[in-house]
């Protein structure tokens, strides 16, 4: 057999069908009977001789459970597949990725139900309060966060674009979220890798405004949904003012406008493009690219920064090219020491967030609790009349007149001392100055509004202002004005008062019948005791009450005529205000204006009606100008040598026991009170000036016409023009010459203005007066004073017990 045949043998017996199941598969071939002659060709099955690969294939596919590549097969002799295999196919996968997106959005829907805009955080919503001289300059900061809001309007157009180009180029036209950015963010978040990744301004503004910085999924999640919100219900100019008014720029800065004065003392409105694109580059890291303390790389980061922020703007048309070439980096200003409430600011801030209030409270009908919650630390950029030159006046004058004097170590009494002042435009009501103490940190109480000492003597302008005003007469019928003689002896007991009452004068001096102007030049208990009864207390308490101070606790008693209320340097600012104003109430204000978030409080006019006829101000004024060229304040004030030729009217007062001096003053454009209080520095108890510098001889009594009136004279005559009184009177000082005769223990129908200086009981008047009697028969002392002092201080309300606050509880 050729090899052909073979070949074709080969072939068949490989193609031969499987043996019947239950066979062997392999039966022992029959042997062929060989004869002789022939040559006999056995064919072995491929099993036996192995075969081909492909042959051995076949055949171990052949067997039953296994397919050609060793796995199982079935009974169909396909191949069986695993559990795993038949999980995952690529029908079931499919599906399950859809139902994954439909659980997924429906789960996104869920949340977007049940998240809803919440308040902002308290943080973010806390501003400081900046306070401003008159002059637009800032005085202080007050708040526990740096941060005052501004409107977008303020803000100029190329500079909001700076904060655009810087953060998020498409926000004018996005959704208010980067879902890229925001999956890059959860991933690094789950990762813990950190705050990486981008995002919108519109989610920085809800994660700073809405929620707070955890770096968490949820709070993640939440920032997605309110974003949205977010976006759809508030316009894009309102997402970037709140975006720039909340963001944090270094330097304990928070929003723009605290940003726009901690780098260049400049307001956000007055920004340009160079300094807003810093301002934008500063919020990617505002420790460190901050150019007073980041180093040469930090430096280098920051520059580059800048770059990108305005070559965005040029992309985005927002800038023009030629301009951006020609632009330089704005090296920013040093940090500045943070304004805090150091010396005279503590006092001016704390009288301007009562003022305040106190408008809060007329306008809204609050509480005054409530008042100090919508102002303290609630964004207020509040303006005050303040004049920094005349407020640094003031303060050299206490300073130089009466600080630089006292010396706690070497005398306990120094240590009491405590002064107030308060200067007041009367003609705008404007407090101009205002000194609270020797420093708001070391000193709390504000000594130029503290009501709790006696004004002493300076109330007397007041009971003549009553009984000129209110036509008033004396016990015998005559009609009460500067020129009506009283009984000035000192000691003598009042006519016409229910309660007894009997006030000595300073040293217990007898002056004898005087008249008014005389008395008020002297400052005569006695005759102003006997006037108060004459005018009724009821009437003087009234017109107390209409020229400025609170008489609302007042008692309506004798000994109130002697100044034995309270009352606030400030409060009697506000009486003479009103006198130098002609008789038209000045009520005092340190608020020019008062804003929030662009919105102002309408302040009321401190330039009220006339509560006294301008007559009876100004025989007030004329009177008072005796008191300064011919009383207690005339060698501190008259004889003063910057004086000028000023004219100046003015009433000194000294209380119980030396415990307050005063010197209330005015020219014809402006009026400063100015108070001395002893106050025990660990007790806060009331206690004696005398002896307080050590300057004045035994027994160191502390006089209105002291060093209250030389601080006065120094201030005053320093930042006043020389004026004359514009006066509607014949009567007082200032019309009337001064003359100087003897006086008798019994008037005549004539007296003089003013007493001589030596009293004797037998003397001729040489004028005659309005009132040609006097009051009353005078009660004279049993030893009679014969030598008065030329000018005495001023005379001290003495040991009064009377109280007109509440004859049942201690002064």
């Amino acid at each position: 057999m050729g090899r052909a045949e073979e070949r074709k043998a080969r072939q068949r017996g490989g193609r031969r069908a499987a043996p019947p199941r239950g066979r062997p598969s392999q039966q022992p071939e029959p042997e062929m009977p060989a004869t002789a002659g022939t040559t006999t060709t056995v064919v072995e099955s491929p099993e036996a001789e192995g075969g081909t690969r492909a042959e051995r294939r076949r055949a171990a596919a052949k067997k039953p459970g296994k397919d050609g590549k060793g796995a199982k097969v079935g009974k169909d002799g396909k191949p069986v597949r695993g559990r795993i295999r038949r999980l995952f196919t690529w029908k079931k996968m499919l599906g399950a990725f859809f139902a994954c997106c439909l659980l997924g959005i429906g789960a996104f829907i869920l949340l977007y139900v049940m998240v809803s805009v919440p308040e902002g955080n308290a943080l973010a919503q806390t501003q400081s309060n900046v306070y401003k001289y008159s002059d637009g300059s800032v005085l202080a900061r007050k708040g526990t966060v740096n941060r005052e809001i501004v409107d977008l309007s303020k803000v100029p157009k190329e500079v909001q674009h700076t904060f655009v180009a810087a953060e998020n180029k498409t926000f004018y036209n996005d959704n208010g979220i980067d879902l890229k950015g925001m999956a890059r963010g959860l991933y690094n978040t789950v990762r813990g890798r950190g705050t990486q990744g981008g995002s919108t301004i519109t989610q920085q503004y809800v994660k700073n405004y809405y929620l707070d910085q955890d770096q968490t999924v949820t709070r993640k999640l939440k920032e997605l949904v309110i974003s949205l919100k977010v976006d759809r219900e508030r316009s894009k100019d309102d997402i970037l003012a709140g975006y720039i008014n909340t963001s944090y720029y270094g330097r304990g800065a928070y929003g723009i406008q605290a940003a726009a004065q901690a780098y260049y003392r400049v307001d956000a409105q007055d920004l340009n493009v160079q300094q807003g694109a810093y301002l934008a580059a500063l919020l990617q890291a505002p420790s460190q690219y901050d150019w007073a303390v980041a180093g040469p790389i930090g430096k280098k980061l920051v520059k580059q920064r800048w770059n990108y922020v305005l070559d965005n703007m040029v992309g985005q048309g927002w800038l023009d090219k030629s301009k951006r070439d020609g632009m330089q980096f704005p090296i920013p200003k040093a940090p500045k020491a943070a304004s805090g409430l150091e010396g005279q600011k503590g006092y001016l801030v704390e009288l301007a967030n009562t003022q305040l209030e106190n408008q809060l409270m007329k306008a809204q009908g609050i509480t005054r609790s409530e008042a100090e919650a919508l102002v303290v630390d609630q964004g207020w950029t509040i303006t005050l009349n303040i004049d920094p030159k005349k407020q640094t006046k003031l303060e050299a004058a206490v300073k130089s007149q009466l600080t630089s004097k006292l010396d706690g170590k070497k005398r306990k009494v120094d240590k009491n001392v405590q002064a107030g002042a308060v200067s007041v435009d009367p003609k705008t009501g404007k407090i101009v100055a205002l000194y609270g103490g020797v420093d708001y940190y070391k000193h709390y109480t504000n000594n130029a509004t503290r009501a709790d000492y006696q004004p002493a003597s300076t109330f007397k302008p007041i009971i003549l202002a009553a009984a000129v005003d209110q036509n008033a007469e004396t016990q015998d019928g005559k009609a009460i004005n500067a020129n009506t003689i009283y009984d000035g002896t000192s000691g003598r007991a009042v006519k016409g008062s229910d309660i007894a009452f009997s006030p000595p004068n300073e040293d217990d001096v007898n002056y004898g019948n005087i008249t008014v102007q005389t008395a008020m030049n002297k400052s005569v208990n006695s005759v102003f005791a006997q006037m108060g009864v004459d005018v009724g207390m009821k009437n003087v308490l009234k017109t107390a009450d209409d020229l400025g101070l609170d008489t609302s606790k007042l008692q309506a008693v004798p000994a109130m005529t002697l100044g034995s209320m309270g009352a606030s340097p400030l409060e009697m600012a506000s009486v003479y205000a009103t006198l130098d104003n002609h008789g038209a109430k000045v009520t005092p204000s340190i608020l020019a204006s008062a804003e929030k978030t662009g919105k102002s409080v309408d302040l009321p006019n401190p330039i009220g009606g006339q509560v006294i006829s301008r007559t009876t101000a100004d025989q007030v004024t004329s009177v008072l100008t005796g008191v300064v060229d011919d009383g207690t304040a005339k060698k501190s004030v008259a004889q003063n040598s910057l004086r000028n030729g000023q004219q100046v009217a003015g009433k000194t007062g000294t209380s119980d026991y030396n415990k307050s001096a005063w010197f209330t003053g005015y020219t014809p454009d402006l009026v400063t009170s100015v108070g001395l209080f002893g106050e025990d520095p660990k007790s806060h108890s009331q206690v004696s000036l005398s002896g307080a510098t050590g300057l004045i001889p035994a027994p160191g009594r502390i006089n209105g016409g002291g060093y209250p009136a030389q601080i006065w004279a120094t201030y005053m005559f320093g930042v006043t023009k020389k004026q004359k009184f514009d006066l509607d009177t014949t009567l007082g000082s200032a019309v009337q010459p001064t003359l100087t005769p003897t006086i008798s223990s019994t008037p005549s129908e004539t007296a003089s203005e003013t007493p001589s200086q030596t009293p004797t009981k037998s003397a001729t008047p040489s004028q005659t007066p309005s009132s040609q009697t006097p009051s009353q028969t005078p009660t004279k002392s049993a030893t009679p004073t014969t030598t008065a002092p030329s000018t005495p201080e001023e005379t001290p309300t003495g040991d009064i017990t009377d109280n007109p606050l509440d004859p049942a509880d201690g002064q």
